[in-house]
């Protein structure tokens, strides 16, 4: 498996460099989850870090992580074409709603 050396921005991981594995289309994962211990024996705490450009090279595209403070736990993907969680009331032809 071939991995990049890929920066942390923010959080607790901020200035560390860390090898991170790439994918089958060489990118690294769009996200990147840090579970972290609770020192009482409670549930971890997962750090979530997402995955930004870099800088834009000529051929080649460098990705770093920057960390999610609100550590949105993602779930089903959000497809354009599904229908949001909230719809609003009326008839969908009613232009006063």
């Amino acid at each position: 498996m071939k991995s990049e050396d890929t920066p942390f921005e923010g959080g607790p991981m901020d200035g560390r460099v860390l090898p991170v594995l790439l994918g089958l289309t060489g990118h690294p994962p769009k996200t990147y989850r840090i579970p972290v211990p609770d020192p009482h024996g409670g549930p971890p705490t997962v750090l979530i870090y997402r995955r930004v450009p870099r800088g834009q090279g000529r051929f080649t595209r460098r990705w770093k992580y920057v960390h999610d403070p609100a550590g949105d736990q993602g779930g089903w993907p959000r497809w354009p074409w599904r229908r949001p969680d909230a719809t609003p009331g009326g008839k969908p032809d009613d232009a006063d709603g």
